[in-house]
Parts: C-alpha cells; sequence; structure tokens
C-alpha cells in the first residue's frame, strides 16, 4: 500500500471535525426548478447541484428516531455507536422513543416534534421510514438516513415501495441518505494525519472497508458517504459535493448501479473542471456481476461498453479490484503535478529491471533512454558493463554506501524524468534497508513522484513498516501491478485535466434550422425507410450519394441517367433493415436493361416476401473509401449515444466500436478513433491513399447535434456504411436505418 505521513500529533478532539467541516460551497436548493438558461438544447440540465453536506457530515444536533438501550436489540449497538462518534464530535444527541423516558441514561423525546430544537439530521431506525418523513419535515429537519431494508433491492414490489419514499423525501424537502445503507459515515475518522485526504463513497459499505483501513498506514480520509440504494441523495451529489472541499484530494468510489447517469457525467464533469481525480471500482462488467449489482442495489447497472464509454470521456479512472482502487486514490490524492511523463526504473537487479520494465511498456508508460551525458554520469558510480540506460541496473553494491543517494539524485535531476521508480522484490538488508531510506531522503528533496514496489509478502520489516510507510512523499505498493495502474491513472490524469474543457459549456441551448427540418420528416413510433433516413441525413448536412427515388422500370432507367452509370439499386421500404441477405441491393449495373431488369427482380423478390416498398432507389455508385458506422442508441442511463467504428459487415464481426455521450466536441471525436483496432485503415495501408479523417470527424459532430436535438424522438440511427473518400475528398452515406420513437 501507499506510503504515509503521521505528522504531528494533537489532542483536539474537535480538529477532524473542523477540518472537515470548513468553508463550505454555495448550495443548490433541493427540488428548485432549472432556467431555460442551465438547460442544454434537450432540455437536460447543463450543471450540476451542489447539495449542502456540511450540516450532514458535521451536524450540531442529531435525533436518533427508535432509539434503544434494550439487551439484544440491534437499534442498540448503532444508538451505542451514534451516541459515542456525537461525543467525539461535540454533536448534541437527541435519543427519541415513543415508549421509552431515556436511553443510556439520555432523556428520550417520544417524537421529533417534542425535541428542545430544530435537528440538523434524524437517523431512522425503524422499519418504514416512509411514516416519519412528514414528521421529519414538518420540524425543519435538513437531513436523514434510512437504514431500513426491504427495497429496491427486493424486487418489483420493493422498488415501488422505494418509489413512494423517493417521491414522499422529494415533497418534503429534506435530503435522505438510504435507504439500505450503514453507519459508516459516522465511523472514527483518525484526525492525527496531515494533507490531501481520499473522500469514499460506496454503494456496498463493506467493500470500502479496506480504503477505510488505509487510515491505519497513514493515508488520509476525510468522509465516507454510504449511498445504499439511492432513493434521494446518490453518489453523483457526493462526487460533487467532494470535489469542491479542499482537503480532499482524490474521490473513491465503489459503484454498483448509477442511479441516473446525466448526473453522474455532470459530477464527474465538475470534478474534472477543478483537477480532482474520481478512481471507480463499477461491477457490472459481465451478464452474472451486473446481475448481482441490480439484485443488491436495484439500479440499472447499464450497458458497460457505454459507462466505461462515459467514464473515460469525464476522465472518471475506472479499476477493476478494491486493491487498484486503495493505491491509485492514494496516490493521486497525495502526490504533485508530474513535470514530465518519462518513467525510469531503477533497481539492484538487472532481471527486476527487466521485468518491471516490461510490464510497465506494455501498459503504455513511457520509458525513454537516458541520453549519453546521463548514462556517463551514472557510470560515475555504477561499474561500466552495467546498464543504465533505462531501466538502471546498479549491481547492489554501491546502494550500501554513499554512491546510492548520488545515483538516485542524479536519475531525478533528468528532465526527461517525471517519476522514479524502484521495485524491491524482497528484503536483503542492510542494502534493501539503506536503498529505502536514500529514496525516501530523495524524496523529501524533490517535486518528483518517486516509487516504491516492496515485494515481501511478509510486510513486517522495518524498512517498510518505518522508513516507507513513513515517508509522506514516497509512494509504496505491494505488486508490480498495481503501481504500474496508479503511475498510469496519475499520469493519464494530469494530461486529461491539463486539456480538458467542460463540453456542457458550449453544449447548443437552442435548436438549430436543421432541427426544424429534421422534425418534420420524423414518423413517431416507425422505422423510416432508407429514402427517408437519407432526408433526415440531409436535414443536418451529412452527404448523400446522387439518387432518386422511383416506382417504374422506365423511371429507373431515366434516374440512371441522371445519376451516371454505374448505379446502385435498393428496395426502399419503412420496415426494410437487411436488404443484402433478401437479395434487395443490385451493385454495379452499367445499362439501361441491366436497370430494368434489376428494378422488377427488386420489385418481385418484395412482393414474394410480402415487404411494403415506397419505390426503389437508384443511387450513384461510391467505391473507393474505408467503410465506417456512425450511429445513434438510447442507453437506459445515459440517453443518447454517438458510435463510431468499422462498417460493411465488419461492424458485425469485429465489433471495433467506440461510444460517447453528448455533448462533446471535436477532441473527442478524434479520441474515439483513436480508439479503434482499424483506426491504421484511415491513415492508408497497402498502397490506399489516407482517407478524408476531418470528413469523418465532422459527420460524427453533426450525427452528435441530431442525437442532442431530437433526443429520445430518435431511438436509434444507423449510418452504414459511411465511405470515407481519400483526404480532401469528404465522406458519403451510403446507406442509413433510422427508428423513431
Amino acid at each position: 500500500m501507499l506510503g504515509s505521513t503521521y505528522g504531528t500529533f494533537t489532542t483536539d478532539p474537535r480538529r477532524a471535525h473542523v477540518v472537515a467541516c470548513g468553508e463550505a460551497p454555495a448550495p443548490a436548493v433541493h427540488g428548485q426548478a432549472a432556467t431555460a438558461d442551465d438547460l442544454d438544447v434537450s432540455g437536460r440540465p447543463l450543471h450540476a447541484g451542489i447539495p449542502d453536506l456540511d450540516r450532514f457530515f458535521c451536524p450540531e444536533s442529531v435525533a436518533v428516531i427508535g432509539a434503544s438501550d434494550a439487551e439484544g436489540r440491534p437499534n442498540t449497538g448503532i444508538t451505542r455507536q451514534l451516541m459515542d462518534w456525537a461525543e467525539r464530535g461535540g454533536t448534541r444527541l437527541y435519543p427519541v422513543h415513543p415508549t421509552r423516558r431515556s436511553v443510556f441514561g439520555t432523556p428520550c423525546s417520544p417524537s421529533v416534534a417534542d425535541l428542545p430544537e430544530q435537528v440538523d439530521l434524524a437517523v431512522l431506525l425503524v422499519s418504514d421510514p416512509l411514516p416519519v418523513i412528514e414528521e421529519l419535515a414538518d420540524s425543519k429537519v435538513k437531513f436523514a438516513v434510512a437504514f431500513a431494508s426491504g427495497f429496491a433491492e427486493t424486487g418489483a414490489e420493493g422498488a415501488a415501495a422505494q418509489a413512494r419514499l423517493a417521491a414522499a423525501v422529494e415533497r418534503s424537502g429534506l435530503r435522505l441518505l438510504g435507504p439500505n445503507t450503514n453507519l459508516n459515515a459516522f465511523e472514527k475518522f483518525r484526525d492525527d494525519l496531515e494533507g490531501p485526504a481520499i473522500a469514499l463513497i460506496t454503494q456496498s459499505g463493506h467493500q470500502g472497508r479496506p480504503v477505510f483501513t488505509m487510515q491505519e498506514i497513514g493515508v488520509r480520509l476525510s468522509h465516507w458517504a454510504p449511498t445504499g440504494n439511492e432513493a434521494d441523495l446518490e453518489t453523483a451529489d457526493f462526487i460533487s459535493y467532494f470535489a469542491e472541499r479542499p482537503e480532499v484530494g482524490a474521490i473513491a468510489c465503489y459503484v454498483e448501479g448509477l442511479k441516473d447517469g446525466r448526473s453522474f457525467l455532470l459530477a464527474a464533469d465538475r470534478a474534472a473542471q477543478r483537477g480532482v481525480p474520481v478512481v471507480a471500482v463499477k461491477v457490472g462488467r459481465t451478464e452474472t456481476g451486473a446481475r448481482m449489482a441490480a439484485s443488491h442495489t436495484g439500479k440499472l447497472t447499464g450497458a458497460d461498453t457505454v459507462v466505461d464509454a462515459a467514464m473515460r470521456q469525464y476522465g472518471v479512472i475506472r479499476v477493476d479490484g478494491l486493491d487498484e482502487l486503495q493505491d491509485t486514490s492514494a496516490l493521486l490524492a497525495r502526490a504533485r503535478a508530474p513535470q514530465a511523463e518519462g518513467v525510469v526504473v531503477y533497481s539492484i537487479s538487472g532481471g527486476t529491471g527487466a521485468h518491471f520494465s516490461d510490464l510497465a511498456t506494455e501498459a503504455g508508460l513511457r520509458l525513454p533512454a537516458l541520453s549519453e551525458a546521463k548514462q556517463a554520469e551514472l557510470h560515475q558510480w555504477i561499474p561500466d558493463y552495467l546498464n543504465v540506460a533505462n531501466p538502471v541496473d546498479n549491481g547492489g553494491h554501491p546502494v550500501g554506501d554513499w554512491r546510492g543517494r548520488k545515483i538516485i539524485d542524479a536519475i531525478l535531476d533528468d528532465p526527461e524524468v517525471g517519476v522514479l521508480i524502484c521495485p524491491i522484490t524482497g528484503p536483503f538488508p542492510p542494502m534493501s534497508d539503506k536503498l529505502a531510506q536514500d529514496l525516501v531522503d530523495a524524496a523529501e528533496q524533490t517535486d518528483k513522484l518517486v516509487c516504491v514496489v516492496w515485494g515481501s509478502p511478509v510486510g513486517t520489516e522495518e524498512a517498510y513498516r518505518t522508513t516507507l510507510l513513513g515517508s509522506s512523499r514516497v509512494a509504496t505498493f505491494r505488486t508490480f501491478a498495481n503501481c504500474i495502474t496508479a503511475v498510469r491513472a496519475y499520469l493519464d490524469h494530469h494530461r486529461f485535466t491539463t486539456r480538458y474543457r467542460s463540453p456542457f459549456a458550449e453544449a447548443p441551448r437552442t435548436p438549430s434550422p436543421s432541427f426544424r427540418k429534421a422534425q418534420a420528416l420524423m414518423r413517431p413510433g416507425q422505422q423510416l425507410s432508407e429514402h427517408a433516413a437519407k432526408q433526415l441525413l440531409r436535414a443536418y448536412g451529412i452527404r448523400v450519394p446522387r439518387e432518386q427515388l422511383v416506382t417504374s422500370a422506365a423511371a429507373a432507367v431515366r434516374a440512371a441517367g441522371l445519376v451516371g452509370y454505374p448505379v446502385v439499386m435498393k428496395a426502399s421500404g419503412a420496415r426494410l433493415a437487411h436488404k443484402t441477405e433478401l437479395g434487395l441491393v443490385k451493385v454495379g449495373l452499367t445499362s439501361a436493361s441491366q436497370v430494368r431488369d434489376a428494378y422488377r427482380e427488386l420489385t418481385d423478390i418484395a412482393r414474394y416476401e410480402g415487404i411494403a416498398l415506397d419505390g426503389v432507389l437508384v443511387c450513384q455508385m461510391v467505391e473507393r473509401g474505408v467503410e465506417m458506422v456512425v450511429g445513434v442508441t438510447q442507453d437506459e442511463l445515459f440517453g443518447p449515444t454517438v458510435t463510431v467504428g468499422l462498417g460493411g459487415v465488419l461492424v458485425e464481426v469485429l465489433r471495433d466500436v467506440a461510444v460517447r455521450v453528448p455533448p462533446f466536441g471535436e477532441s473527442q471525436a478524434l479520441a474515439m478513433l483513436s480508439e479503434l483496432r482499424g483506426r491504421p485503415l484511415l491513415d492508408g495501408v497497402r498502397g490506399a491513399p489516407p482517407a478524408d479523417v476531418d470528413a469523418l470527424v465532422e459527420v460524427v459532430l453533426r450525427v452528435q447535434r441530431m442525437a442532442l436535438e431530437l433526443g429520445d424522438d430518435l431511438a436509434e440511427l444507423d449510418i452504414n456504411p459511411l465511405m470515407v473518400l481519400p483526404r480532401g475528398q469528404g465522406a458519403v452515406a451510403l446507406d442509413a436505418l433510422a427508428v423513431c420513437r
């Protein structure tokens, strides 16, 4: 795990309370209607609200409804824990129970209305919180926590109960955490640790336990939000709040399902604008994982490819394991911004250095060769027969004396080096002890990141427990993989935030002239014919081939003469999706007789198959280019999503596609192309000319505009193939399918 800082201990029991409850960001009003200036062209919010959660995490007064001191009752242990927590933070706690006069010696009120003051927070230790909500609203309680289970996580009946609870909370004006949550927000946080902290958000409390336990090795934790079923307060609310907290260096999340994709992206956008890293484990990559997550929290998990793309689009760092969540969030919380992206691997073993370097390079880290001058400098202290280009092998003996520190300082002094990683596969005292101390001392004198991988499975060695974990400047890991994952995330995050521009700031707020044209072409509840779908594309300025829709063989011949031979002929009908498989496409027709015969054959097949046609398309034949697909689909969580990938039959065989959630700009459209395995095809292969990438990007952006403006009315759009012509010649939509909702 990462190293720590113990700093100066304090005897003030309210220190952590004061630090966590400093000046608050401006609150957003719960339930307040957004103005037109706050909405994009599709009527969705452009900004994330920031709930004023100061009084949730640091209430001055708390009511515990259903408090108990009866032996053997579950509420008794919870009540005792809350009383201890309130005493540590100086919070006034009021037990509430209709039949008890006191709880653990503290006077007990029969109801919230009978309390001597208006409380900030009500903790509901009742099986059904719904009847209590109205009473809390009448008493002007700001926040409530519902521990009760049996809601959306249990199925349809529980989901209905949760919907009733959510509606009551919305009417009340208070904010609710839960139901199906726990006491994690009221844990005992260490108040003796300094530096930037991790704020933790989990939907399963137990899954946050490893991150919370990192306090015991010196990693500071400021907050823990156990969101449970998220009937009201959700992960996005806490991300928005934590992104504004000055003490928060990184936000660590364990997410089973997102309540609302748009809210999550707005919150991630806020964090990205402020440079606060968000690291997340998001379960549901597989069908089994998604099913289990839904049964636990009762929320949609979303198509994982869309979730993954959306997180990447807004800089959320997705990791797979809780160990990765710990190490990556701790590194990102505490490390300074990199001065360079070059990584140098330094070890006392050539084999160790080579092994780590292979893994790091494969993961995408850049390991630049050190300059000849720098290598000559290092050879002052390292024998000439050892490699010092990168990785740097010192042979072992130099770390035992004054030369060890000289080597480390020389590497860190190189302007190309931003990260120094030293894998120590096992303790080898005194050599490993001296190396660890030199690395710690050097790290104190530099702004560059120094990482150590302590590979011993024991973990009780003095060099590890005291020297490395006692350092606030050295990032210490236990495995190669976690170190590489965290360092890659660290470099990626700072590269991302340096160039990040919020897409919501430039999102269109008024419909374009194209929208009015397109709206007239939409047919609610219907699939458009190819001809109608192409008219939709034309409305948004997307180029289609020269073509005419005809209803007779004679008209087809005249159309072919106008379009220009050779031509393609295709049946066109409202519910006709896969024309090629039915023999409803004829390619390369070069004469009037071929066109007449093709028309008769196409209409005969359609008649035999019982397919209603609106005519036959006679199209310009476009041959030379790269076939791509660009489309729009509706995601349950995020709404319209835009896809680009290799087109033709390859989209079904290779599934080489990239996805983004609108709004996004040109840089993200280009990033989509860079994610494709088939990207080299656009650069020209085997003598083919480079494709017109600029035209392809323009089509993607126009399709995005269409997705934003038409919104839910456009259930699906599929441009396949989009023929991307040689550079400077544009792109042509050869076929299109559109489904209206």
